[in-house]
């Protein structure tokens, strides 16, 4: 068995099987003729389920003919042009290059000992990416798995910076405060069209859902910023504390970018932590056009970047930002047999001071190899790319009297309805054809769409991150849905008369 284990006696070995492995995927890559097969979870469980796991192949290529039933035909390919589903991006062959060596190296980014030059990379592109959001020379960071985590972390940092600030104050004043008694007063305000890791964060956090305070959206979808002003005033008036203010730059349905100014005003006017999630419109800080749409984060107090998603990085790539690196120490703790004080005072560089994780990929190789091959400006052309798709897309849905869709995209999501002519078919079927025909589409395999709820009834979207992807993908698949819905509508209507 130890000739599986890769060291200098099996480089060969791992040569020919990575490469084996790379051709069986190029292969699939270069034949596939749309995003995935249309297979059913009843078709393929028993087939996974009926393998033997205790009775090994041995055999590296037998292994992976297997893996091309259970995996590799039937996958979601990302980097088809008709897959338009969720904010899941097509890679670049650099950042491929780069999970390839970081999983072989295997680099643990916990402590220096255990990465040393990617423990300087990491701590660089933190440096980078702060830089371009301008949060200031006091400003750091750490990768994480992706958004939710990153969002946890910077709402753990806020919950126990406004604890510290607000027991100080009491202290201050001769009041003795705990934080048992402060936690349940702390709030947080987000608009109602924010990712929901948010209201998870707050009750893994103490805090409970009802800690989250919705905060209405305009008719852009927007964080409507005159209510928000309203209940920060409310907040304070019934002795509570707002914690924190979470922006959106780059929501999950509408691709919205709250107004940052504003809040950021608004926030700094009550004391509040300002987050912004931008895990998905993190790409404007590539883009060589669009950076403006932008302006107010670098005064966030934390910001949330998905480069799996608009950097077209491989999952996972995210990273949570701070304007001040000291309030980093809220998730730090001295382990004797990791990271003992001592080595803070000897400045040894230990990622895991500033992270909630322990052992940690090196997952910012892969963002590294891609700045150094393409460059920012190549990156952020890429997303400007599918920005205007978007704007290309609602001029066609809009065109079309089969569809409704509900507002002009800031970045690169279309949110629509199939709708009926005449408008005499019942509300509650026009939903179920609507989800129908989202659900048969992917069925056949032809394309991927992903689906919402606004104001109560069911719509479809598309999130636009290949830019490969052209108006004539997108006229085809609303063809497609067209066709789905109204055979729906004509099989439940005629079942009804």
């Amino acid at each position: 068995m130890r000739s599986h284990l890769l060291n200098e006696t099996t480089a060969d070995l791992y040569r020919r099987s990575v490469t084996e492995g790379v051709e069986r995927v190029a292969a699939k890559l270069a034949t596939t003729q749309r995003p995935h097969t249309g297979i059913s979870v009843d078709e393929l469980a028993p087939v996974i389920n009926g393998i033997d796991l205790d009775k090994p192949l041995a055999d590296a290529a037998a292994v992976l003919d297997e893996l091309e039933d259970v995996y590799l035909r039937d996958a979601v390919y990302f980097h088809h042009p008709r897959y338009l589903g969720h904010l899941n991006c097509p890679v670049v062959i650099p950042a491929v290059l780069g999970e390839a060596i970081l999983s072989a190296v295997n680099s643990s980014l916990d402590t220096w000992d255990q990465s040393i030059g990617g423990t300087l990379i990491e701590r660089r592109l933190i440096d980078w990416t702060t830089e371009r959001i301008g949060l200031g020379p006091a400003a750091d960071g750490i990768f994480t798995s992706g958004g939710s985590q990153s969002n946890f972390h910077a709402l753990l940092l806020a919950r126990d910076e406004a604890c510290r600030l607000v027991m100080k104050k009491a202290l201050d004043e001769g009041r003795e405060l705990t934080k048992a008694e402060l936690l349940p007063k702390l709030r947080i305000f987000t608009s109602e069209a924010s990712h929901f890791s948010v209201q998870k964060s707050a009750a893994m956090l103490g805090l409970g859902y009802e800690a989250v305070i919705s905060v209405p959206v305009d008719r852009n979808r927007r964080m409507d910023t005159a209510v928000l002003a309203l209940e920060l005033e409310e907040c304070d008036s019934e002795g509570l504390f707002p914690m924190a203010v979470v922006a959106t730059a780059g929501t999950t349905d509408f691709g919205s970018i709250d107004p940052l100014p504003e809040i950021a005003r608004l926030a700094d006017e009550h004391s509040a932590w300002m987050h912004v999630d931008a895990a998905y419109g993190c790409g404007l800080l590539a883009s060589p056009t669009r950076r403006h749409l932008l302006d107010g984060i670098e005064r966030a107090d934390s910001v949330t970047v998905d480069y799996h998603k608009s950097f077209f990085q491989p999952v996972s790539s995210s990273a949570m930002l701070v304007r001040d690196r000291d309030t980093l120490k809220h998730a730090t703790y001295h382990a004797d047999y990791l990271n003992p004080r001592r080595m803070a005072e000897e400045r040894i560089p230990n990622q895991v001071d500033k992270s909630i994780q322990t052992t940690r990929r090196f997952d910012a190789l892969k963002l590294w190899v891609t700045l150094r091959v393409m460059g920012a400006d190549g990156i952020g052309s890429l997303f400007d790319e599918v920005i205007d798709l978007a704007a290309a897309g609602w001029d066609v849905i809009d065109a079309d009297p089969r569809f409704e869709v509900v507002v002009k995209p800031q970045i690169s999501t279309l949110v629509f309805r199939y709708v009926p002519e005449g408008g005499d078919v019942r509300a509650d079927l026009v939903d179920e054809a609507n989800l129908h025909a989202r659900k048969a589409l992917f069925a056949s395999g032809e394309a991927v769409v992903a689906g919402t709820k606004v104001d109560g009834k069911q719509y479809l979207k598309f999130t636009l991150l290949n830019p490969q992807t052209t108006t004539a993908d997108i006229t085809a698949v609303l063809d497609l849905l067209a066709a789905h819905a109204e055979q729906f509508l004509g099989e439940s209507l005629a079942l009804h008369r």
